[in-house]
């Protein structure tokens, strides 16, 4: 089994800037994707952004020119830069990534870091 485990989640001023890093580790033949997620109290998961294995970047409308993805040269850990952070940026952060077992895949997940921007 593959186990994400993320860092870097806090708490800011609006403006301020977090970095966010996820890394896989366990058995498995590679991964695909790897993104971001997050989940506002009382609201629905949403992708914030997404990379794949070449490297393209997708962003959520809400967070374009503002969020940085990125992935490690090993390929397994992704990164979220964070600048100019606003409250409406508050929730809990989950890294995600498509496995590739060889003859099966499937999605794995982080545990969550919540942020916290205060106005």
């Amino acid at each position: 089994q593959v186990q994400l485990v993320e860092s870097g989640g806090g708490s800011v001023q609006a403006g301020g800037s977090l970095r966010l890093s996820c890394a896989a580790s366990g058995r498995f033949f590679s991964i695909n994707t790897m993104g971001w997620y997050r989940q506002a109290p009382g609201k629905q998961r949403e992708l914030v952004a997404g990379i794949n294995s070449s490297g393209s970047p997708n962003y959520a409308d809400s967070v374009n020119g503002r969020f940085t993805i990125s992935r490690g040269n090993a390929k397994n850990t992704v990164y979220l830069e964070m600048n100019s952070l606003k409250p409406e940026d508050t929730a809990v952060y989950y890294c995600n990534a498509g496995i590739f077992y060889g003859l099966s895949s499937s999605d794995a997940w982080g545990q969550g870091t919540l942020v916290t921007v205060s106005s």
